[in-house]
């Protein structure tokens, strides 16, 4: 697969293009990290000098060796994650699978989050043009023509797979961006997302918006043309708020209920809907993956019945890609 060019940059001189990007930093980028007590700051700070003098002294794909042998460390120390792996991989195997797949699976996981964690950590001192030629997007053409329409778009990403750097890539590709999450966030990903806003004006124009916040600023982004994106599949003790409606889908077996909002707004704003994946390949290579999830938003779009119709299509959505890719199960 070929790496693919900024929207920033032109793609014949490499000069940045007028009007690519936009939209107000969101006042939160500036004081993500000082909340933090000293604490995990001196351990995140350790661990990233740590890591970069690994790459300095091996590149990256050293690092991503030394993530594969952390990786399958962990596998054979860790007898309780291992354990809980087993039992997901067996939800999304009912059928049942030999004992080897099973075990293969469950150290592809293992090295998997390990390098996706490491390469995280270090993402805002990797050069941009190296970032570059690590992403792949196959169907950018396709979101490409949905936002010639002008409404916006809607992604509906999901807890899986390495879905926590879908930001900083579309970011990185010029896309003007908005994302809607909870309010909770671990250390790390605060620390991270504030050096990775120092360092690429792209991110730091990200507009990031809270799930129990009032809808008012998405709605504006459809208007002015952005990528919202954010993800259904929220945990039930994560759904706190009362005005965050959700409907009951069936995934591997279990009955869940997920967000019906953000599907609701797009639907309003005759905005098409997406479903998308990040895929995470070797030698820290990431392949973005979409799917048309409800292209034609009509007027009975709306209902109650095609709501919930919708949301268990994007629900067997995640249950086919996890089933391919079951290394790229999440929330062990």
């Amino acid at each position: 697969m070929e790496s693919i060019p900024s929207r920033d940059a032109d793609v014949t001189t490499g000069e940045a293009s007028p009007g690519r990007t936009g939209g107000g930093a969101h006042p939160d980028w500036s004081d993500r990290a000082t909340a933090l007590s000293w604490w995990p700051r001196f351990k995140i700070s350790f661990v990233r000098g740590f890591l970069l003098m690994w790459v300095r002294l091996f590149g990256l794909d050293g690092l991503y060796r030394f993530g594969q042998f952390f990786g399958w460390c962990e596998f054979l120390v860790a007898y309780k994650r291992r354990r809980r792996v087993n039992v997901r991989i067996a939800q999304i195997f009912p059928e049942g699978i030999p004992a080897g797949r099973r075990r293969h699976i469950a150290s592809r996981y293992f090295r998997r989050t390990r390098c996706d964690k490491m390469i995280y950590c270090i993402f805002d001192r990797i050069p941009a043009d190296e970032f570059s030629r690590r992403i792949h997007f196959p169907r950018q053409a396709l979101l490409d023509s949905l936002l010639a329409r002008g409404k916006g778009v809607y992604v509906a990403m999901s807890h899986h797979g390495p879905h926590h750097v879908a930001a900083m890539i579309m970011a990185q590709l010029g896309y003007r961006l908005a994302g809607v999450r909870d309010r909770n966030e671990s250390a790390l990903r605060r620390f991270i997302q504030r050096k990775f806003a120092e360092t690429f004006p792209a991110f730091a124009a990200v507009r990031m918006f809270f799930a129990d916040a009032f809808p008012r600023d998405i709605f504006r982004c459809y208007r002015e043309n952005y990528v919202i994106a954010s993800a259904l599949d929220v945990d039930e003790d994560r759904v706190r708020d009362g005005r965050l409606r959700t409907t009951p889908v069936t995934l591997f077996g279990e009955q869940r209920p997920f967000l019906i909002g953000p599907i609701q707004m797009a639907q309003r704003c005759e905005a098409p809907v997406l479903q998308g994946f990040v895929m995470a390949r070797r030698n820290f290579h990431y392949e973005l993956v979409i799917r048309e999830l409800l292209p034609e938003p009509d007027g009975d779009a709306s209902s109650a019945e095609n709501l919930a119709r919708t949301v268990q299509q994007y629900a067997d959505g995640i249950a086919e890609h996890v089933r391919r890719h079951p290394c790229h199960l999440t929330k062990i």
